[in-house]
């Protein structure tokens, strides 16, 4: 073992200068006058206390792949869009896809139909809150819904509860489509599994001011199809070496040691573009934090993965490292058949180490 170790350490000290060469250190982008992108957006409608979140850009997923569903579209071509996205590692951030075809037949939505689709989960509470597409009707999602036996509201914005005991639909559907509020006027649609979390959702969305993430991250991250974000808390627990066994973890010790100084995260995002292209996103307290981890993480990203299995260099090429502000940005070109965005969205993940 530890001359296995020597071997690993000696041949990534070696890559410090090869890596060095491929980061590019760019000034601060932020500007508070700038149109936020539509995750931004989306992010300042989750609950004030959320720590992950699933971004699933449904208007760019389907162009990606090619389809053009509306209201009309049967199942089947909903869980073609499913198959397509999946072959395409851009749906494994969905809270919706086990329930997208019961979704577009039952209840007058889905992801044929959602512009967008951000779910949000904190310490107590797991939310979703989804933007309306132009081909989404609210009058037939009512409709659905009544049919689909919920509860109808007092009020317009209430909730749409379903019971688990009188409601067939609750054995067809994820847990946090079971409580429903709309609001036709702005466009949303707002789902939990509880009523606590559906008055945190709307609550939220009325607001539209959270800022649970480093502004340089959100900047960073740009318009992914579909990412998986976390606050620093949150990543420094999920993606941490801890999760491997005692082997991997003691041979991501001495990888981080060879490698250089790292520091604990603010906030991280792995994100998947138009064309496959994925990127990460790390946050950190300073810039000079930022430069330095740049280096460090771009040594990481291109050796062993242990805990993951292999090299990283097996799953994708990282094209560019670049530093906007306080946030490291990691381009990363994936290998044919790599799922990098759904695997590496968990733990453990070395370059991510806290």
């Amino acid at each position: 073992m530890r001359k296995r170790l020597m071997t690993i350490v000696g041949a990534l000290v070696a890559l410090v200068v090869l890596v060095t060469a491929v980061v590019v250190l760019v000034q601060s982008l932020g500007d508070d006058d700038a149109e936020r992108t539509r995750l931004a957006g989306a992010l300042a409608m989750a609950p004030a206390d959320s720590a992950r979140f699933s971004w699933t850009d449904w208007t760019a997923v389907r162009r990606e792949v090619g389809l053009d569903l509306d209201a009309a579209s049967p199942g089947s071509a909903v869980e073609d869009l499913l198959d397509r996205g999946f072959e395409d590692d851009l749906t494994s951030t969905s809270a919706l896809g086990a329930s997208a075809v019961v979704m577009q037949e039952r209840l007058g939505f889905s992801p044929a139909t959602l512009d967008w689709e951000l779910f949000s989960q904190g310490p107590t509470v797991a939310t979703l809150t989804m933007r309306a597409g132009p081909d989404l009707d609210f009058d037939r999602v009512i409709s659905s819904l009544r049919k689909a036996g919920y509860a109808e509201p007092d009020s317009p914005t209430g909730a749409w509860v379903a019971n688990p005991v009188e409601d067939q639909i609750t054995s067809i559907i994820s847990p946090e489509l079971t409580i429903i509020a709309l609001d036709s006027e702005a466009g949303l649609l707002f789902a939990s599994d509880s009523s606590a979390g559906l008055t945190a959702a709307v609550a939220a969305g009325e607001v539209a001011e959270t800022d649970a993430l480093p502004q340089d991250v959100v900047e960073a991250v740009g318009e992914p199809l579909s990412a998986s974000l976390a606050t620093g808390d949150q990543a420094c627990s999920a993606l941490a070496m801890a999760r491997a066994d005692a082997t991997d973890e003691d041979e991501g010790k001495a990888l981080v040691a060879a490698a250089g100084d790292v520091n604990p995260l603010t906030g991280f995002s792995i994100g998947a573009g138009p064309g496959g292209d994925v990127r990460v996103v790390m946050g950190f307290e300073s810039e000079e934090q930022a430069r330095t981890n740049a280096e460090t993480r771009a040594v990481l990203a291109t050796g062993p993965a242990p805990g993951q299995g292999g090299t990283f260099g097996e799953r994708f090429t990282l094209d560019r490292v670049s530093v906007t502000g306080q946030a490291v940005a990691l381009d990363l070109a994936p290998e044919p058949g790599a799922y990098v965005l759904s695997d590496l969205s968990n733990g453990p993940v070395l370059f991510a180490t806290c």
